[in-house]
């Protein structure tokens, strides 16, 4: 009777549990490296903060500049409009400029 797990399952299964498998370490990670991996590191996290950041304030973004731009068209009908009527309709209080042009 054969098992569920022919060989190449049964060798990658062995490999996986050894390289799991803690072992003892001769190794030395001196103080410059580890300062080092923590630099890299911190540079990482803050990429990856930054690129989220932006990604999600890039439609808050779009909403402001598309405010700021309705309020100033918003101004600058308004501006026109009280233009409009103050070429049409002239003030009384000012005295008629009726001198001869130079």
């Amino acid at each position: 009777m054969r098992s569920g797990m022919n060989i190449s399952q049964r060798i990658i299964g062995a490999a996986l549990i050894l390289m799991l498998a803690p072992g003892l370490a001769l190794a030395y990670v001196g103080p410059g490296a580890g300062i080092s991996m923590l630099g890299a590191l911190w540079g990482l996290i803050v990429g990856v903060v930054m690129a989220v950041g932006v990604i999600l304030f890039w439609p808050i973004r779009i909403m402001l500049r598309k405010a700021k731009a309705n309020k100033a068209n918003k101004a600058n009908a308004e501006e026109v409009s009280a233009a409009a009527t103050d070429a049409a309709a002239p003030d009384s209080s000012k005295p008629a400029d009726n001198s001869p042009a130079s």
